[in-house]
């Protein structure tokens, strides 16, 4: 009699996640785990015929913000639409958890400026049943969605737990508030988050403008959360730096907080306006830290860092001039209207923005690198692409060609504004040396945050086709490769070890993938968040099915109703066998 598997995908082209080669094999799976990989003779409850397809491990993304949607929903989208098995919140140091009553309403002010997540939507779906680090978690424990999610405690919110209105005021702490810092990483790590997060890019403010409680903190601060996660044993610390400070003021901190943690160590890594160069430097710098015994790598994306601008979005080029702003809540159509009015084009066209929060004059002022992003958006476009480069050919002001682009397609025209790893011919210099670099890992997709000004979170589909299927030889990334830095690599960067492989024992999250057929189509606004609240998804074609311990999330991009993603508690050895 033969032996009955709960899943056989059969005949596909399997990369395992180690780099190794691909072997056509069929893979069965039994609670949860792959327990076969090669000729299954037994038959699969389900099974899903792979010939012709790539069967691929899912994908870990360790730089996301779902900490408020897996609260009030089960689809952790978009990245759950493109591949993506398992996500880690709670990165930049901002969150929900811990949290006083009386602090819930400052914690969502700092998440509207920081991730730009609109006030009613977290006012309206964050239901609050916790206070400590500990209880979030045990509140998430009865989250059921469909794919898998893990916390990290963020430092802005266990600032203001510890020290109250004075944490919000950036006030010194005292060395009782560095203890408790202290002991509270410690905890919530113990009790099964996966790490510690902080943030120290002047970037990230209080719509107001005011500062993000961790960003300013003196270094003391910073090697406290270090000391937590001494004590616990355990964990990862992540960190988006000041990148207006040299590499080696920024290495040096990444060093101390990797030795006095003991731990491994990640931070946002992008080759910025302020030091051109300085990419080259930090990733010399993380090779000699290797060397040296530690263990720290730059989070990176795969695609130049940017934003999306748009009249239905929440920045564009005129969104912060002042005649603009009875505009800023009208229905679209009568956005477009207004703004079809040449009188009130010519005040327009005369102001300039005014924004507490210089961040957001930064984003829409920079006339030079606005492009059309176009479907399928082109996030690697050269710099004769730009608006402004038409501009100058057809002798017209940019911005008369800025305003007339944002009322195409009756305002639903997407703008595209890279702002990092934009070096070199199409903006691809940068990322050719860091995407591939020994010590990097993809992340930052951001998905759960950003909710009308970027979609990062669909990277993975993108760098398949970019890098790997479409890339020019001496560009591409080889497939084998490419799948390991979506899979292992990520997994292990934060302790994950049961996931990311395909091989007997591993945790059972697959993608079986037409690499042929894969393709991204331009995000689209839609209002589906809790009080009716906007956010941009981004459909992808060319995912055949998506596997979560075992069970079919997705089958042809349509979700199945499966909700096996659960709550990560802590680090994973991996139960593979070799």
């Amino acid at each position: 009699m033969r032996e009955v598997f709960d899943l056989v995908i059969r005949g596909g082209t399997v990369l395992d996640g180690t780099g190794a080669d691909p072997t056509v094999a069929d893979v069965a799976v039994a609670n949860g785990r792959i327990v076969a990989v090669g000729k299954v003779s037994g038959r699969g409850t389900e099974e899903i015929d792979a010939h012709d397809r790539l069967v691929t491990p899912g994908f870990v993304d360790v730089h996301t913000h779902y900490d408020g949607q897996v609260t009030w929903e089960q689809t952790l989208g978009p990245s759950s639409g493109h591949g993506v098995t398992t996500v880690v919140m709670g990165n930049c140091g901002v969150g929900f958890a811990p949290a006083r009553a009386e602090q819930r309403e400052l914690l969502v002010r700092l998440m509207e400026g920081v991730e730009d997540i609109p006030d009613v939507v977290m006012t309206t779906g964050v239901p609050w049943n916790w206070e400590t680090f500990p209880d979030y978690l045990d509140a998430l424990d009865r989250r059921h969605t469909d794919i898998d999610f893990a916390a990290q405690v963020p430092h802005s919110p266990l600032r203001v737990y510890v020290m109250g209105r004075r944490g919000a005021d950036l006030e010194p702490p005292t060395d009782a508030d560095l203890n408790e810092m202290r002991r509270l990483t410690a905890e919530a790590v113990r009790a099964g988050a996966v790490g510690v997060s902080t943030s120290r890019t002047m970037a990230h403010r209080f719509k107001s403008g005011e500062l993000a409680p961790s960003v300013p903190t003196e270094e003391t601060e910073i090697l406290a959360l270090a000391d937590g996660l001494r004590d616990a044993g355990t964990g990862v610390f992540q960190l988006v730096p000041n990148n207006e400070l040299d590499p080696t003021t920024q290495l040096a901190l990444l060093r101390r907080i990797a030795e006095r943690s003991g731990r491994p160590v990640s931070f946002t890594l992008l080759q910025g306006p302020q030091f051109p160069g300085s990419w080259r430097d930090m990733l010399r710098g993380l090779e000699t830290a290797r060397d040296d015994g530690y263990s720290i790598r730059g989070q990176v994306l795969a695609r130049p860092v940017g934003a999306l601008l748009g009249l239905e979005l929440s920045l564009h080029p005129f969104a912060l001039h002042p005649s603009f702003r009875p505009l800023r809540d009208l229905p679209l159509p009568d956005k477009v209207r207004a703004m079809r009015d040449p009188e009130l084009r010519r005040r327009l066209m005369a102001e300039r923005p005014e924004d507490p929060n210089p961040f957001f004059e930064f984003v829409v002022s920079d006339h030079e690198s606005l492009y059309v992003l176009g479907n399928p958006p082109n996030y690697h476009p050269s710099a004769d692409d730009s608006i402004s480069a038409k501009a100058r050919r057809e002798g017209r002001d940019p911005l008369e060609l800025i305003y007339e682009a944002l009322l195409e397609r009756d305002g639903q025209e997407i703008l595209y504004r890279p702002m990092g790893n934009r070096e070199g011919d199409r903006f691809e210099s940068a990322g050719r040396k860091m995407i591939p670099h020994e010590l990097t890992v993809l992340a930052l997709g951001d998905g759960g945050a950003h909710y009308s000004t970027i979609c990062d979170a669909a990277y993975p589909t993108y760098f398949l086709t970019h890098w790997v299927r479409d890339a020019p030889a001496d560009r591409r990334i080889e497939l084998p490769q490419a799948i390991r830095m979506l899979t292992t690599e990520p997994a292990a960067a934060v302790d994950l070890g049961d996931r990311g492989v395909i091989r007997h024992g591993a945790k059972a999250d697959l993608n079986v993938i037409d690499l042929d057929r894969l393709h991204l189509h331009a995000p689209q606004p839609s209002y589906d968040l809790p009080a009716g609240g906007r956010r941009l998804q981004q459909r992808a074609d060319g995912y055949n099915a998506t596997v979560v311990s075992g069970v079919v999330t997705y089958l042809d991009g349509e979700a199945t109703g499966a909700l096996p993603g659960r709550l990560v508690r802590g680090a994973r050895r991996s139960s593979a066998a070799p």
